[in-house]
Parts: C-alpha cells; sequence; structure tokens
C-alpha cells in the first residue's frame, strides 16, 4: 500500500500533486509520504499484536532511510532504532528514539563507538564476534557500566534473493557461526562488562518467500532451549528484518506481514521472551519515489534511451543489485508506447533507473516517477561527477517541508582545500 496515486490523470504524493512540488524544489528529487511510513509500521505492529506476541519492540533500520524527519515519524508511533553507526546513533536520538529503544547492530563496532552508545545508555548491542565481545566488555568495565548483549548467529540459511543482500548463509560476514554460538554465549558469561541476554537473527534482505524464516526461527527455539538448559537468561530475541516489498514486478508478491507473524508465534511465542524486529525497507521502500525530469530522448536501432536528470548517484540499487523499479510518467498517457532503457546523464554505462521500460514518448521537462525509492536511495546517493545530492521532501496529507534541502556548489566544494605549494 502506498499513498502515491493518479487524480485526474496527475500523480499526487496524498494530497500534493507531484508536478507542484517539482516547481517548488526542481527535479531530481525524493518525496515521502508520511501516511505510508505510518500504515506499514501499523500494518506490520498489528500484526504482532494478533499473533498474541504482546512483549515486542519494532526498531526501525535506520540504514534505509536515515532522514530525520522520516526516523521522527516513526518514533512518534513508538519505534524504536536499528543502528549500525555513531552517526545513525545521534540521528535516531536527534529524531526523538530514546536511547533505551536503541539497538546497536553491524560487524565493525569500533570502541568510540561502543563508548557513545553506552554513555547514552541503548538497549543492546547486537555483537558479531568473541573479539567484539571482548572489547565491549573493556570498553563498558573501563566506565563502570554493563552492556546488555545480544549475540547474533548466523543459521546458515539461503534465504533467496540477490546476493549482495544475503546475511544469513556461511560465507557471509555477519554474525556467530552457528557450531560456535554456545561457545560464544559461555564466553561472554566468564567476562565483566557484559550481559549476554539475548540471540539475534538476520537471514536476509528482500526476502519473498517465508519458509527461510520458520527455519530460521525454529533454529532459534532449538539454541534457545539449550543455552537456557545451561543456565543463560535469554529475555530477548531479535528476530531482524528482510521481508520483501512489491518493486513493480507482476510476480513480485511480497510475504503477508501476519503470516510472517504466525510463524514468530508458532515457534518463538512461548518463549516468555520480548520479540525484537528490525524492519527497513518493509517500512520506507514504498513510502518515497524518485522524481526526475526527461533531458532528451535518442532513438536508435538498436536502443532507444530516455536520458533524465537522475542518475545512480540518486539511486543506486539499479547498478548496484540489478534492482528492478517500476517507472511511470506523472501525468497519465494513453499514448503508444516505445521500449526505453532510462538512463541519468553520469559517464557510466552502468548509469541506468530501467531498462527495455514501456514508455510514452516523452518530450524535454516532462516528469518521471521511480517507484519504491524510500529505502536504499537517498542513503545510498553519492556526490560521483560532482553532482549535488537530490533534496528530499516529506508530505504529510496537504502539508509538506523539505527536509533535506539540495546544497549548492559552494558547500560541495567546502570541505576540500588546495594546498599550499601547489
Amino acid at each position: 500500500m502506498d499513498e502515491f496515486t493518479y487524480r485526474d490523470g496527475a500523480l499526487n504524493a496524498e494530497h500534493m500533486p507531484i508536478a507542484e512540488l517539482a516547481e517548488a524544489v526542481g527535479t531530481p528529487f525524493y518525496c515521502y509520504s508520511a501516511a505510508t511510513l505510518r500504515h506499514h509500521y501499523n500494518v506490520l505492529d498489528n500484526a504482532l499484536s494478533d499473533a498474541g506476541l504482546a512483549e515486542r519492540l519494532i526498531c526501525y533500520s535506520v540504514k534505509a532511510n536515515s532522514n530525520l524527519a522520516v526516523i521522527a515519524t516513526l518514533a512518534q508511533l513508538g519505534a524504536g532504532a536499528d543502528i549500525v553507526s555513531e552517526g545513525e546513533l545521534r540521528r535516531a536520538l536527534e529524531a526523538g528514539v530514546p536511547a533505551e529503544k536503541i539497538v546497536f547492530s553491524g560487524v565493525g563496532k569500533t570502541a568510540n563507538e561502543m563508548r557513545a552508545a553506552l554513555a547514552v545508555g541503548i538497549l543492546q548491542f547486537n555483537v558479531e564476534s568473541l573479539s567484539e565481545i571482548d572489547l565491549l566488555a573493556e570498553t563498558a568495565s573501563e566506565m563502570g557500566k554493563t552492556a546488555q548483549i545480544a549475540l547474533r548467529v548466523n543459521p546458515d540459511i539461503d534465504a533467496g534473493g540477490h546476493e549482495k543482500i544475503s546475511t544469513g548463509k556461511a560465507e557471509n560476514k555477519f554474525g556467530i557461526a552457528w557450531e560456535d554460538a554456545e561457545r560464544g554465549f559461555a564466553h561472554a558469561r566468564a567476562l565483566d562488562g557484559v550481559s549476554a541476554i539475548g540471540i539475534d537473527i538476520h537471514i536476509g534482505s528482500q526476502i519473498t518467500e517465508l519458509a527461510p524464516f520458520r527455519r530460521a526461527f525454529e533454529k532459534i527455539a532449538g539454541l534457545l532451549a539449550n543455552l537456557r538448559a545451561d543456565g543463560h537468561d535469554i529475555q530477548r530475541l531479535d528476530l531482524g528484518g528482510g521481508l520483501g516489498v512489491p518493486y513493480g514486478r507482476d510476480n513480485d508478491t511480497p510475504p503477508d506481514p501476519a503470516a510472517y507473524a504466525q510463524i514468530i508465534a508458532d515457534t518463538l511465542g512461548d518463549s516468555g521472551c520480548t520479540i525484537m524486529l528490525e524492519p527497513g525497507r518493509l517500512i520506507a521502500a514504498n513510502a518515497g519515489i524518485l522524481v526526475t525530469s526527461v533531458i532528451r530522448t535518442k532513438q536508435g536501432q538498436a536502443k532507444n534511451f530516455m536520458i533524465v536528470d537522475a542518475a545512480m548517484t540518486e539511486l543506486m540499487r539499479p547498478t548496484l543489485y540489478d534492482a528492478h523499479h517500476h517507472i511511470a510518467p506523472i501525468a497519465e498517457s494513453d499514448a503508444a508506447t516505445k521500449q526505453w532503457d532510462v538512463v541519468g546523464p553520469v559517464c557510466e554505462t552502468g548509469d541506468y533507473l530501467g531498462l527495455d521500460r514501456a514508455l510514452p514518448v516523452l518530450e524535454s521537462g516532462a516528469l518521471v516517477a521511480i517507484f519504491a525509492a524510500g529505502a536504499y536511495g537517498a542513503v545510498l546517493g553519492s556526490a560521483y561527477n560532482t553532482r549535488l545530492a537530490a533534496p528530499e521532501v516529506l508530505v504529510d496529507g496537504d502539508k509538506w517541508a523539505i527536509v533535506r534541502a539540495r546544497p549548492d556548489y559552494q558547500a560541495l566544494l567546502a570541505g576540500e582545500q588546495i594546498p599550499d605549494w601547489l
């Protein structure tokens, strides 16, 4: 579900015409729908409630879309935050997420990042190696604190999807090997400065089948039983994220959050643990579009190219993951279509937003929307080719605001300097 709909032949974000926003802020720009963000959060939260999972915490995965306004919209609903850096910690706190609802994930936490998180009193660290446990225990002890930790275990489950967003197989860098999980908990128990109270698991992203989740959660149930039999006080189960979303392909049917919640209830509902989830894409992807303008078209013998002012610098996913995003004109048209490669102006053959798309012939200046761009869109942006970052706009009903402005070239160059000897 999203709130980007056509009315009287023109695309709107909730009650705001996209063409009016484009006139005000210029293209390319990102547009987010607050109503869609709220809807997706509430659908997941209600599914967990309906499945009888009363003790729960949804920690929005900040890396999916780290705009302060997006995080704040979700924080007001009671969401926590899943972070992977000190920068994301600062964003979550600035946006109003209480420290006691923040979980710190990631394989490469530094001592400085640990100190920053310990100083504000976050809920837990999801640790991914024995050496990380050692560093966290030492750092916390030096500060006179005890860090609550969940050990991220790697269940060696292939959840399908693109290899670059798989996280739960043995060859992936994430988590402690399944065979070493119980040894990891024993290792933590012997240390001052940490208290191992949780199990963490995350098997991938854009998962479109529920069977891998069931296999993973069944393995967690067995591990939980073994750990408790060994005297470990496990209070939380962090089950990660990964539920897929529709990106516009005909066969692109995501799992039902209610069915997903029921699998959690069936496998872990009697655990007595707080169930924690870390959705990012599920909440943010279809809450955002990238709006771009046609620069010109090139019709050739082998290919037709529609050159637009957005590029891989604004939306990296097609280039990085071979990702598909639905593309459509802002103004509806019943004109005959041709097959187009929708490409940007960046000087790379891999700079494309969509290949072989059926679109009408569009004049220079015509507006085009790239859908399901609210997750892993702006956050993956770059200034390659010295391009200015696209602004971000949040719409809430008939209100809108620029929530990240487009910089100017002076700001872009301000961090650089030519040394004296030149």
